[in-house]
Formats: C-alpha cells, structure tokens, sequence
C-alpha cells in the first residue's frame, strides 16, 4: 500500500453521498461470496475496514442488499452505489467500498475471504485467504499484521 494523507475523501457515482475516512485503516479485504459478486456485479467487493469513528457519510443513504441482523449495505438512493457495510454485532468499525475512494487508497487486499465461493479464474494479491470469514480471534492478529506491514498514511 502507497502512503497517502488522511483525510481519505470520496463519493458515489452521482456525488449525492460523499464520504470522508480520517483514521487509518484496519485491514483491506476482497469478498467473493456470491452476495458480493451481485451487489457489485464483479467477481469480489473490495473494502477497507476503518474504526467507525474515523468515517463520516454526507447525504442521504439507503439500505440495500439484504435486510437481515447481520449488516446493513448502505447505498446512495439516487445512483444506488454501494458504498459502505456496517456489521451490526460490531458497531466500532466500517467497510467502506475502496473503489468510492477518490484515488482509490487502501485497494490492494491484504486478505480475502469467502474462497469457498470465489469464481475459479479470480486470483487477487491477498496475502490471507479464508474459505468464509476469518474466526473473530484471528482479527487481532491480522489488524496487527496489517498495520505492521503497511505504510500508514500521513494525517
């Protein structure tokens, strides 16, 4: 990852919704379940987790995708870009869609997950790989891993 200054800003397709990141991020993932292949269309959702208080969204948004406890998929209601995934049980951080990004920081992933139903073509540079989710005990290890490795962005 490539050192850039904090504030991280950036926004949908149509500008309605802009987002800001001011914390330096915590992992970068790319998602291959087959939930994230339809909402983006792709074969992987890229996200960079931010601790939640480090992360403001101006505008209106609307949740999409499913409707379930687990997250909620936040997307602009005009364009209908999906911008943002906060976990419900776990309110301290955000995945934010890198690719809203303006200049796309934080896009490479250091791990992927849900391998299991990855298309067979798709390879990506992550160096963590995980047939579903990484356990909730392994987190620790890989945001320590994480912030050993990368370059942390000038604020």
């Amino acid at each position: 990852m490539t050192e850039q200054t904090l504030p991280w800003t950036g926004a949908c397709r149509c500008g309605r919704v802009k987002l800001t990141v001011s914390a330096p991020p915590l992992l970068t993932m790319a998602c291959h379940c087959t939930g994230c292949q339809r909402m983006t269309a792709s074969a992987f959702s890229l996200s960079v987790a931010v601790p939640a208080e480090g992360f403001a969204v101006e505008g209106e948004t609307a949740i999409g995708g499913l409707h379930g406890d687990e997250a909620h998929h936040y997307f602009c209601p005009h364009c209908m870009s999906w911008l943002y995934t906060k976990p419900q049980a776990l309110d301290w951080f955000v995945n934010v869609r890198s690719t809203m990004l303006d200049g796309h920081p934080a896009s490479e992933p250091f791990l992927e997950t849900y391998t299991s139903e990855k298309l067979p073509w798709v390879t990506t540079p992550a160096e963590h790989s995980f047939a579903q989710f990484p356990e909730f005990d392994d987190y620790g290890r890989l945001t320590q891993a994480f912030a050993e490795r990368s370059v942390k962005p000038a604020t």
